[in-house]
């Protein structure tokens, strides 16, 4: 498979990178295996490795090959010839499990002209969050400051570290699992303990650490070595308080072969739908990433279960799912909808 010549869907084994922060347990469950201490992230069908690493991260094949690698050898047969044409080899996304086990920094994602002008990328870190499951009396994420915050004060907070006031300055939502959260570039947001979720991004790993005492071993790893004067011109300081309906939605009561889990906003940067399969359902070809939540069945001759998370190529070609399961969907972004952006 490193050379391209069999395209089939893959099955993935677990791919948890160490992190900063508790969590995994709902990743184990969810796997049938073990939880570390550190394992809060499973990175799925990853080409990107973490900010500062060139390693951690990235997804091997079954074969040893880095998937990123594969990817770039034979970008057509994995991407399509139109994704292709427009990325190269960049499969323009990045799928996680995210299981938090302790509520995580206050923190932010450049945007695409962000990352063009400061880190050579043309990507920035636009961001969706399912949630599969909570934990605890009230798993909350926090979403956009509630009103407009001037930028003298945004940088005030950050150099002060006042936890408790970045944190009360931002939207709390209590959610549960079937919500979603879509979370453009520069939103400032949170994710609190208890909520595990299906995480669908642009594939970098940068952020944009308001909150990084506690966290972070220094301010330096908080601002992408911009320094925090340039860093924090990425922060959206817009209030969202009245808006949030334009980012979380309920989808659980949702109910068909595939249910679009993001909805339009999200087509530039990634696609998303819930799969319930009883009997069977055709999925076009494309490449793309999918996590099974319930049941069991096959993917082509491929045999699937609760927890499988699996790597599609484009050249599988159209693929019939049976059996009885639910399964969520991650594509790259809609091409028509996509903003040419040169680093």
């Amino acid at each position: 498979m490193s050379s391209g010549v069999l395209h089939q869907p893959v099955n993935l084994p677990a791919n948890q990178p160490k992190q900063f922060y508790r969590g995994g347990e709902a990743i184990a469950a969810l796997r049938g295996g073990t939880s570390g201490d550190f394992g809060p992230e499973d990175w799925v069908a990853s080409t990107t490795s973490l900010y500062g690493r060139d390693d951690a991260g990235l997804t091997t094949l079954p074969d040893g090959v880095l998937l990123r690698d594969a990817v770039k050898a034979d970008p057509t047969g994995w991407l399509g010839a139109d994704h292709a044409a427009k990325f190269g080899g960049d499969t323009a996304l990045l799928v996680k499990l995210l299981d938090a086990g302790q509520r995580l920094p206050v923190h932010c994602h450049p945007s695409n002209a962000f990352a063009a002008s400061h880190l050579n990328c043309r990507h920035g870190k636009t961001e969706a969050w399912i949630v599969v499951g909570t934990t605890g009396s009230n798993p909350t994420v926090y979403i956009g400051f509630r009103d407009d915050v001037p930028a003298d004060t945004v940088a005030g907070w950050v150099a002060t570290q006042d936890t408790k006031v970045m944190l009360d300055a931002l939207n709390p939502v209590c959610v549960r699992p079937g919500d979603t959260v879509f979370v453009p570039a520069g939103v400032p947001h949170a994710i609190g303990e208890g909520v595990f979720i299906v995480e669908l991004q642009q594939p970098t790993d940068f952020s944009v650490t308001l909150e990084w005492q506690g966290f972070l071993a220094n301010a330096d790893i908080g601002h992408l070595g911009l320094g925090y004067d340039v860093a924090l011109d990425c922060v959206d300081r817009r209030g969202w308080s009245g808006k949030l309906e334009q980012l979380v939605h309920q989808t659980s009561e949702k109910w068909a072969p595939s249910v679009d889990l993001l909805g339009h906003d999200a087509d530039p940067f990634f696609q998303a739908d819930r799969l319930h399969v009883e009997g069977s359902f055709t999925l076009e070809p494309s490449f793309a990433v999918l996590v099974v939540l319930e049941g069991a069945g096959k993917l082509g001759e491929l045999e699937v279960h609760k927890g499988s998370t699996l790597v599609v190529p484009h050249a599988a070609g159209e693929l019939g799912l049976t059996g009885d399961l639910v399964a969520i969907r991650c594509r790259p972004p809609v091409l028509s909808t996509v903003e040419d952006v040169t680093p």
